[in-house]
């Protein structure tokens, strides 16, 4: 699929529209004491996502593409229990993960299948859907992270980094675009060769997380404030 083709653009239109519904439909959660749509959305993402995974594998496996050793396969894997259970690393996950780095892979795509393959619409289902869980559970749902979250992610995603890297130099693959750059264009292009992309991608990553973060300690700091005094 060519970045920015109408079968992108289709895909980048319903990715912006379904951003005010999921904040809308956490808020009637919220509002309502609900979890019909939380459950709902926890059990569609593998009830769907899991036999194209299977079918995938079972029809065309290709060692550096089909296994779920991409940061998006353990972000749906997030979702899926963030939704669930509403526990705040699990919504943490979803929210660092989903709205930075999943959302890189919706504006910039690397994948080879088009529409009607089978590949682009598992591909656009779990990215779309991770990020709109991520918009879901904190500004609907009002579970935004705290600093604690922020240091977890951080932890958890330099775990991923380094066992994904280890495969890739064992089996000769590029999970995570760790080894080299994907094909096509990408926002990787910007930040100079390997492994000083790979440096700088960790770096901006951490800086922006933090950022993402700090509006949400400094009203948790406030509401602490407020309780004890």
């Amino acid at each position: 699929m060519d970045a920015y083709s109408s079968s992108h653009v289709v895909m980048l239109v319903v990715f912006v529209a379904g951003l005010p519904l999921a904040v809308l439909l956490g808020r009637w959660e919220r509002r309502t004491g609900s979890r019909l749509v939380s459950r709902g959305a926890a059990v569609a993402i593998p009830l769907v996502h899991v036999p194209t995974q299977v079918y995938d594998i079972a029809t065309r496996f290709e060692l550096g593409v089909s296994l779920p050793f991409h940061l998006s396969d353990l972000a749906w894997v997030a979702a899926a229990v963030a939704l669930w259970t509403h526990h705040r690393y699990a919504v943490a996950l979803t929210y660092f993960w989903g709205l930075v780095l999943t959302t890189q892979a919706i504006v910039t795509p690397s994948l080879g299948e088009d529409f009607p393959d089978l590949r682009y619409f598992a591909y656009w289902f779990i990215h779309l859907l991770v990020v709109w869980a991520a918009v879901f559970l904190v500004w609907g749902r009002g579970l935004p992270p705290g600093w604690r979250d922020y240091r977890f992610t951080v932890a958890a995603t330099f775990a991923w980094a380094v066992c994904a890297y280890t495969f890739n130099e064992l089996a000769g693959t590029n999970y995570g675009y760790l080894q080299r750059k994907p094909g096509g264009d990408s926002v990787l292009d910007l930040l100079g060769p390997w492994p000083v992309y790979v440096l700088a991608e960790i770096g901006i990553v951490i800086v922006v997380w933090a950022a993402m973060t700090w509006p949400w300690g400094r009203r948790e700091r406030r509401a602490a404030s407020a309780a004890s005094s």
